[in-house]
């Protein structure tokens, strides 16, 4: 089982709901506050590039990076002629590599709790690598505790051409849950086909967040709940690079 290959070309559909919009707005708040010239931003694990998109239309130049050659195509089919297109790369997060600095990185919707724990040293220390000084990172999780209560719930998502189920188990020795996820999609003469992938969310704290951060050469850690979708467990890490 990949992950994402089959869920790919359904995606905006099932998460139609998401508030792109105000994730944008909480990102430009940051930079107003903040109080630096922001014009060219990293959008890491961009997904389908809704995101992205809606950032390149408030006049930013983005690069965004997934590591999913089908979401990041599904991200390319948005372009329009009026806006600058981004700049889209196929890397795993851990190893990034730009050809120069941004002046800010986002990655939302649970990006995060896709890289294990042992990996997030290197992706730092890359990003740190990557922002250029007194540059920002943003970035949201979702609570340990949120994943945990995930445990053993299923999960139905259902539209007239495309029914997602999905099982959640919460794994102790990797401290991550695990989604086991079918994606049925109707096809030619009423027919449908089903396609099965895993995904897996790890479970990091705050606390080692703002530890490895730090390690990393960032400063200023805020962790921010009064944000989008904090109501449902999520979390906002935001830092500047020193």
């Amino acid at each position: 089982m990949s992950c994402y290959s089959g869920l790919a070309p359904w995606y905006d559909k099932l998460t139609g709901d998401v508030p792109y919009g105000s994730f944008a707005d909480f990102y430009e708040e940051e930079f107003r506050a903040d109080g630096g010239e922001f014009s060219m931003l990293l959008d890491l694990c961009c997904g389908t590039g809704t995101l992205t998109w809606e950032l390149a239309r408030r006049g930013y130049e983005m690069i965004a990076v997934d590591q999913s050659p089908d979401m990041l195509m599904e991200a390319q089919s948005k372009a329009v002629s009026d806006v600058t297109p981004p700049l889209f790369i196929c890397q795993e997060a851990g190893e990034l590599d730009l050809y120069g600095t941004v002046d800010a990185a986002v990655c939302s919707l649970d990006g995060m709790n896709y890289i294990p724990a042992e990996e997030l040293p290197e992706l730092f220390h890359r990003l740190h690598l990557f922002i250029r000084p007194e540059g920002l990172l943003i970035f949201d999780i979702r609570a340990p505790e949120f994943l945990r209560a995930l445990d053993g719930d299923i999960f139905v998502d259902e539209k007239e051409d495309v029914l997602c189920l999905w099982r959640a188990d919460f794994d102790e020795e990797l401290s991550a849950i695990v989604y086991g996820m079918d994606i049925f999609s109707l096809e030619k003469r009423g027919l449908w086909s089903r396609e099965s992938e895993e995904h897996i969310e790890y479970a990091h704290t705050p606390e080692k967040l703002r530890a490895l951060l730090e390690a990393a050469g960032f400063g200023d850690v805020a962790v921010r709940h009064d944000c989008p979708q904090g109501d449902a467990g999520r979390i906002f890490i935001t830092a500047k690079r020193k």
